[in-house]
């Protein structure tokens, strides 16, 4: 534990503006307490503070080291600091429902030191570049597919003249032919309206398919860079890989493979009862690691000749089809993990 490794940990309560840290003691006495702004004056000035009130072997629980403690964890981890990660400290039942910047970083500091088990700060660098690539692809095929979506009504409601012409095509044909309509001088205003709404609409989810494409291009790119092993796994592809990436980081940031399960989602829960013995999906976790799992097994049992074999087969011992997945996920969640392991870039942010 924190406590057997360190004299003081100093908790972090990080907001957009202003950080507020607080000095305790291996056994959560607090020593001293201190508030800076947002920035790299503010970061310097904290660090000086940590260098007068706790002196000695010390680490630093951060609160949101994604978010709003991003630049103070990058500083604090390029100066050789400790730094581990502090989800939302767990508030204790108060019948005055004190809550305070303060009273945050206290809490942060005492999980620190109270946790078993702690997460490191995820990378930057690569890792930031492919979390904003993601990100942004995401927000363009979420917004093609309301665009796509709009289109489709509009279809619906449009003129017969027009809507014949456009009802039996495929949703590719569709956009293509929208995207090239014209507006005539002689059509009722009736249709001009919705000829002028079906090209707008047609061509921003062309806009945005395009920006899609070029993005995946750019995120295949980096992923081939970062782990190419990785890519070369059956069922793997450039968003898949991207988002294992995401998830995993850096080595020792999950303490073994079966807590790296447990943060997919992949690790069984058992439902057994009297003679019944059995396990159950867990439905907890990075979903989008889960789902990045579940899309890999889905290829593989559709192309593997393997994993296809191995479905028969349990099949045959009297598995459900649920039931053999969650198998398929365990497995690919253990063995993408033991090769992660082996990646000599994926070192972290501050090694133990």
């Amino acid at each position: 534990m924190l406590a057997d490794e360190v004299d003081h940990v100093i908790g972090v309560d990080t907001h957009r503006d202003h950080h507020s840290a607080a000095v305790t003691t291996t056994a959560g006495a607090v020593a001293a307490q201190h508030t800076v702004g947002a920035d790299s004056s503010g970061y310097a000035e904290l660090l000086r503070f940590a260098d007068g009130e706790a002196p000695g072997a010390r680490a630093w629980a951060i609160e949101g080291t994604g978010s709003y403690g991003a630049g103070l964890t990058a500083f604090l981890a390029g100066r050789g600091e400790r730094v581990v990660e502090i989800d939302r400290p767990k508030r204790p039942a108060r019948r005055d429902g004190a809550k305070s910047d303060e009273l945050d970083a206290i809490r942060a500091a005492r999980e620190g030191l109270s946790r078993e088990h702690l997460c490191q700060p995820r990378q930057r660098d690569w890792h930031e570049a492919l979390r904003v690539l993601m990100a942004t692809r995401h927000g363009a095929v979420t917004a093609q597919t309301r665009a796509i979506g709009s289109l489709k009504s509009l279809i619906v409601s449009a003129p017969d003249l027009l809507r014949c012409q456009l009802r039996g095509l495929a949703t590719d044909q569709q956009l293509a032919r929208c995207a090239r309509l014209r507006i005539c001088a002689d059509h009722s205003l009736e249709r001009r309206a919705t000829t002028m709404a079906l090209r707008a609409t047609a061509r921003r989810a062309l806009a945005l398919q395009a920006e899609a494409r070029e993005l995946e291009t750019e995120i295949a790119a980096l992923v081939a860079d970062i782990a190419p092993d990785l890519l070369a796994e059956f069922g793997v592809g450039p968003i898949t890989a991207a988002q294992i990436l995401l998830s995993y980081s850096h080595h020792q940031r999950f303490r073994d493979e079966s807590a790296f399960a447990s943060h997919s989602g992949t690790s069984p829960i058992p439902a057994s009862s009297g003679q019944t013995v059995r396990h159950r999906l867990n439905r907890s976790g990075d979903r989008k690691l889960n789902r990045a799992l579940h899309v890999i097994v889905l290829t593989r049992v559709a192309h593997d000749p393997k994993t296809r074999a191995y479905v028969e087969r349990r099949t045959a011992q009297g598995k459900t089809p649920r039931e053999i997945r969650r198998c398929l996920k365990r497995y690919t969640a253990r063995h993408l993990y033991r090769l992660l392991q082996t990646n000599p870039n994926l070192t972290p942010i501050n090694p133990t």
